[in-house]
């Protein structure tokens, strides 16, 4: 069974065109949704996967009503693969049922494979070149050895609760905990770490 799938951004977007490209392809069932492709939840294309079964084709108008990375396509089409259930763009004329639509789809899987490690590499040759002119990575430490240093006298002194300390130099609890080397016993009072 083919199953399609049609998806618009934006509410005032119709749907027409895509289901028309679906039916003339031999779609039986079909899933529609107006929501943006940045939205994690899509509960109509959820919905069509669960639908399809080994066998079936789940068929899309153009690759980007799937997805809007390359990343979450092969994801998507690979899930697929993994229940049997084959994928297909009209517009691209990509068919992951055919041999040579599963050649494009491992192409495109060795292809962002291979991005991914060039960002990598990328990343780790920048901090190698900032370590090599002093640089360190990373986030800022929240607290300065004077601040810290202040931390640990106001809480010896005992004159100020935790909060007021937090308060004052603009960190919270789990911060003060860990530039003091103590943990919080559950009663608002601190103990050492061991």
């Amino acid at each position: 069974m083919r199953v399609g799938y049609a998806r618009v951004s934006r509410q005032d977007q119709r749907l027409e065109s895509q289901r028309d490209a679906l039916s003339a392809d031999g779609c039986e069932r079909f899933f529609e949704e107006k929501v943006s492709s940045k939205e994690a939840e899509r509960p109509e294309l959820r919905e069509a996967f669960e639908y399809c079964r080994e066998g079936d084709v789940l068929v899309v108008a153009r690759l980007d009503r799937l997805g809007r990375s390359l990343r979450e396509l092969i994801d998507l089409v690979g899930e697929l693969e993994n229940r049997g259930v084959g994928f297909r763009s009209l517009k691209e004329n990509l068919d992951s049922s055919t041999a040579g639509g599963k050649l494009v789809f491992h192409l495109f899987a060795s292809i962002a494979e291979f991005e991914r490690e060039l960002i990598r590499e990328r990343t780790m040759a920048g901090l190698e070149a900032a370590r090599a002119r002093g640089r360190v990575g990373g986030r800022p430490r929240a607290l300065d050895e004077g601040r810290a240093s202040l931390a640990r006298r106001l809480k010896v002194e005992g004159e100020h609760s935790v909060e007021e300390i937090c308060s004052m130099l603009g960190v919270g609890r789990s911060t003060l905990y860990r530039y003091l080397g103590e943990t919080n016993d559950g009663n608002n009072r601190m103990r050492p770490t061991r």
